[in-house]
């Protein structure tokens, strides 16, 4: 009496195999392209917190003016409270409120802050004095890269806006503590495109 053995034969191991390769290469790129999107995402996501700290530091920074002239380096005048001067070489340097004192430490609340586009990177600085000596050197903060350009429009009335500040028509002294009414901020980045804002100054 003979048995009949049941099994697979060699073709059927071996087109089990390929398909078994097939759904693994499959499952394979499945999965990278996945942890690519992943990353994608965390790019995205620390892109956008990047440009919202800036935008929100411009915002505090520019809400917060408040009508204080600094000293210049050399000591013989004084730069107006809020400045946006083609020849300077700041985009813009404002003096404001809202320093914050965690410490206890012997200073005041106000803080003379400016940024500069150097290489494509928009970079805070900030000053531990107001009136400001040649020793007295800035710290700078990176907060943005990829960017364009950054300008600043200032509205002096319903109807009338300036790029510089102070005005043309107020030189001087009369012009060291005038503040806008708004200011409108155009960051313009390679990746985002043009972004604008406009801050509303505290009275």
């Amino acid at each position: 009496m003979s048995r009949s053995s049941k099994g697979f034969t060699l073709i059927e191991v071996l087109v089990a195999l390929a398909v078994f390769g097939v759904m693994s290469v499959i499952a394979y790129m499945a999965l990278g392209q996945t942890l690519s999107n992943a990353d994608l995402l965390t790019e995205r996501m620390e892109r956008l917190k990047a440009v919202q700290r800036t935008i929100r530091y411009l915002d505090s920074d520019l809400m917060q003016t408040v009508p204080r002239p600094v000293r210049d380096v050399l000591g013989d005048g004084y730069l107006p409270a809020l400045r946006t001067n083609f020849a300077s070489e700041y985009a813009l340097e404002v003096t404001h409120g809202g320093w914050s004192n965690p410490a206890g430490l012997p200073r005041g609340t106000l803080q003379r802050s400016a940024y500069r586009l150097e290489d494509g990177e928009l970079i805070r600085y900030h000053w531990r004095v107001l009136d400001r000596t040649i020793n007295n050197e800035p710290i700078g903060v990176v907060l943005l890269d990829g960017v364009d350009s950054i300008e600043f429009r200032y509205l002096i009335s319903n109807d009338e806006t300036s790029e510089q500040w102070p005005p043309i028509n107020t030189p001087g002294p009369a012009g060291f503590r005038l503040r806008p009414r708004a200011v409108e901020i155009v960051l313009t980045l390679a990746d985002e495109g043009e972004i604008r804002r406009l801050v509303e100054i505290a009275p």
